[in-house]
């Protein structure tokens, strides 16, 4: 009996918090956070990762480019010789950039792909109306289910979840809305969206502390903090039995920052030191009001500075570190330039 309850508390407690329409924390009125630019990838085959995201979740090329011995990248990937081709893609919310290295370095080529439970940057999350068969189309553009075959779904409320590995096993997690059943009086006007980036740690309490204060956010959405969220439900997306995780979200403008621990199976407790050139997930790029006021902002918080003045896309950036080593960026952008996250109508909504 217990067992089925804390199914299906699960259930409602974290499906419920990733469905379409929920109430973003509370944030300052005016940020200096104000969203998120990109999210950076690192892949094997930029084309073919191109146009698997293209032909599953509707996302559109933006602007490529060839980078040759950037200071900004070789600074990041700590040598020299650094040359790369990147593709900007965006969906009606967000962006990604790919990045594909010409000669990655010995450390990255070790580097393997990790479980959903690993710290770092874990899984890119797309919500979809079900009709778009995005998890369909991942799967037959070559993506790999990771959890069971057939989606999770909650009955409740009429959400389905599935975990998939793409070209370079990257974690995609795909939700599926069932439109109909939910007998909106309008629906959404855009069938498919990013939903979130997630960072899985080993310290939520001193995650959510930093990410607080950097985002100006007092009350950020949580779920099995309490008890954590356990079950077949969690088991079968995830692909790793026993799950016991619990959840953090932020709302930052056009992207959801999500937080997720496990605490069965427990990841190591050690920083996120993937190489940028690695496959997988590399960077999460921010858009501030200003960049000075967003340094002071990030090293109050607790960050780490990695590079205290560079360029990229010609206008100035710092990078740094969360306290689980993630890598940040920051950069003041205008609505002109195609990284900017303020190219989104409503954020993505309208």
């Amino acid at each position: 009996m217990m067992h089925r309850f804390l199914i299906v508390g699960l259930s409602i407690s974290c499906l419920s918090a990733c469905s379409w329409f929920v109430e973003p924390p509370t944030r300052a009125d005016d940020p200096i956070v104000q969203g998120v630019n990109y999210v950076g990838m690192t892949v094997s085959d930029i084309e073919a990762t191109t146009k698997l995201y293209q032909d599953a979740s509707q996302v559109e090329r933006v602007k490529s480019k060839r980078i040759e011995n950037d200071t900004t990248y070789q600074t990041l990937a700590q040598r020299e010789q650094v040359s790369l081709t990147t593709q900007l893609i965006r969906s009606v919310n967000a962006q990604l950039l790919l990045m594909q290295f010409d000669s990655p370095s010995s450390e990255a080529q070790k580097s393997r792909s990790v479980d959903a439970n690993a710290v770092g940057i874990a899984h890119l999350a797309f919500q979809a109306v079900d009709k778009t068969q995005t998890y369909e189309k991942f799967l037959s553009g070559g993506a790999e289910h990771i959890g069971s075959l057939e989606m999770m779904t909650n009955p409740r409320t009429h959400v389905s979840y599935a975990y998939v590995h793409d070209k370079d096993d990257l974690i995609i997690e795909v939700e599926h809305v069932d439109i109909e059943a939910l007998e909106l009086p309008q629906p959404p006007k855009n069938e498919i969206r990013i939903r979130h980036i997630s960072l899985a740690t080993a310290n939520m309490e001193r995650l959510i502390d930093f990410y607080s204060a950097l985002l100006e956010t007092e009350n950020p959405r949580q779920s099995g903090y309490l008890f954590p969220n356990s079950g077949e439900f969690i088991d079968n997306v995830s692909g790793l039995p026993d799950s016991e995780v619990e959840f953090a979200w932020f709302q930052v403008r056009n992207l959801e920052l999500e937080i997720i621990q496990y605490h069965n199976p427990e990841p190591e407790n050690k920083l996120n030191t993937r190489p940028i050139d690695a496959t997988g997930f590399n960077m999460i790029v921010f858009d501030v009001k200003d960049v000075a006021r967003a340094k002071q902002l990030f090293l109050e918080a607790g960050g780490t500075l990695v590079m205290d003045a560079g360029h990229l896309a010609g206008e100035p950036v710092f990078f740094g570190r969360d306290p689980d080593g993630n890598l940040l960026g920051f950069q003041a952008l205008s609505e002109a330039s195609p990284y900017s996250a303020k190219n989104f109508k409503d954020n993505g909504l309208g």
